[in-house]
Parts: structure tokens; sequence; C-alpha cells
């Protein structure tokens, strides 16, 4: 015969194994969230998978810009006198192309160049610098760089790509009123970069693209 006392202690048994139950699903549930939750300062799956698809697009470029000749003209695109990159119009000539100047102005100072960052880049709201990474002697012993594109300090998310344009001596540089200049006929110190190479070549530019999102 099953007493009073034997039916509460199984109740009170049974309270307390679900209890139990629902403090370790409790426990499970926060112990997940915890493991999963991405705050705006981590680097989520997602966010790594952007900044992979802007590096492939900035390695893209390059090589197609490479290929028709569009990232030469842009890498020769000095004005001498000035001593700084031409931009468009010729009287607003700087050091670098700047933020203020794009997005919509670098089509017009760097033309197919320009035009491909403005398409990959700035339409989308994603900033770029441009720089150019050359030696100063032929022993290569210091290596110095020169802003092409300055769009401000670049976020802990940037990526970046590069690509080596090999300048020949007889390369025309592509600045207005400059454009009958070769390098090879230009004096010490006229190009921003050194000539560092042996005839036919003047000189080797690394080109380094960094982007990230505004």
């Amino acid at each position: 015969m099953v007493t009073m006392n034997t039916r509460n202690d199984r109740a009170q048994a049974h309270t307390l194994e679900a209890f139990a139950a629902a403090i370790l699903l409790v426990a499970g549930l926060t112990f997940a969230l915890q493991a999963t939750a991405v705050t705006p300062l981590s680097a989520s799956t997602s966010n790594q998978h952007i900044e992979n698809q802007q590096r492939a697009v900035a390695n893209d470029l390059l090589a197609t810009s490479a290929e028709n000749g569009d990232l030469e003209a842009a890498v020769l695109r000095w004005n001498t006198t000035n001593q700084a990159f031409a931009s468009s119009p010729p009287e607003v000539d700087g050091p670098a192309y700047t933020q203020a100047d794009g997005p919509n102005g670098f089509d017009a100072a760097l033309g197919g160049f320009g035009e491909a960052l403005n398409r990959a880049f700035a339409d989308r709201q994603i900033a770029v610098n441009v720089d150019l990474r050359h030696y100063n002697t032929s022993a290569r012993t210091e290596r110095l760089t020169t802003p092409l594109i300055d769009m401000g300090t670049p976020s802990d998310n940037a990526v970046s790509a590069t690509r080596t344009v090999a300048l020949a001596d007889d390369a025309n540089l592509t600045a207005p009123n400059h454009t009958d200049s070769t390098l090879g006929e230009l004096s010490d110190g006229e190009f921003y970069a050194t000539e560092t190479a042996t005839d036919p070549l003047f000189t080797y530019v690394e080109v380094r693209i960094v982007v990230w999102r505004m």
C-alpha cells in the first residue's frame, strides 16, 4: 500500500528533476548564445567573406589594368615642373589625388585606371589608397613610397593587392604638356622614381592598392 508520504516524496523528486533539467537547458542556451554572438567589433564570417571579395577584385583590377596599359599610364602621369601627379584640371596638381578629387575625379585624372577604381570601389562607397613603391638607387638598399591616391587612413578591415610595373627608358610621361618627355631623357630628380634598372628599362614600380569600407 502506497502511503501519502511516499507520494509526496515522489512528487518532490519529479519536481527537483524538472527544475534541474530546466537549469541545464537554460545554461546550455546561454552558453550557445555567448559562443555565437557577433558584435560590431568582431571578425564575423560575413566580414571575412567581404574582405576576400575586395582583395580578389583589387587583384583582378590591377591585372586587367596592367594588361591594357592603363596602369602604366597612371603611374607615368607625372608633372616634372610641379613635382606632382597631374590632376584634372591641371591647375590643381597635388602630391596625390585625395578624397576631394574623387570619386568622379579619378577617371578624369587617371583615365582607364581611374574609371576602373570608380566602378570597383568608389561608386560602392569603398575607400581606396594607391601607393607607388620604388627603390632610390640601383643597389636597391632603400624603398620609398609615393602616394598616387590618398583617401585617408585605412580601417582595421582594410585589404591590399600589389602589382609590379616595369617602366622602359623610352616610356613617355602622360601628364598634360609632358607627353613628349621620356623617362630616359629626364634629369636626376625630375621623376619621383630613380633610375634603378639597366637599358632598355628605367625602373620597376610596385603599385599597391589598399581598400576598406567607409
